[in-house]
């Protein structure tokens, strides 16, 4: 079992749990909230740092709690900007790349056998 240290953004809370692995950036996990109900979050940060009594590595969570999960307020949304219609015919995309000039192929040596 790994002790893992949990600082929590959503309640501004820091406390451990065991588990048996580290959960990575961007993964999910289930927490206890502080009236006993279980809810989802999302790892923000992990990061090792040594502890006070040795040559000890102790893992740290950064969470915070799932938006989907529809329990946390997210604030004001800043709007999506929109984005003007780039596309255009492969040719057309391929011409850019292609020059003026026709291509001519390289003709490489690739025999790396000594010659005597």
């Amino acid at each position: 079992m790994i002790e893992i240290e949990v600082q929590n953004e959503t309640h501004q809370t820091q406390f451990r749990i065991k588990a048996m692995a580290v959960p990575r950036i961007g993964e999910g996990i289930r927490l206890k909230e502080p009236d006993d109900s279980w809810a989802s979050y999302d790892v923000l940060d992990v990061w090792y740092q040594q502890a006070d009594y040795g040559e000890v590595w102790v893992p740290y969570l950064h969470v915070r709690t799932t938006p989907a999960a529809g329990n946390v307020d997210q604030g004001p949304v800043a709007a999506m900007p929109t984005v003007p219609d780039q596309s255009m015919p492969i040719a057309d995309f391929l011409a850019k790349f292609e020059g003026e000039e026709e291509h001519e192929t390289v003709h490489l040596n690739l025999d790396i056998s000594e010659e005597t």
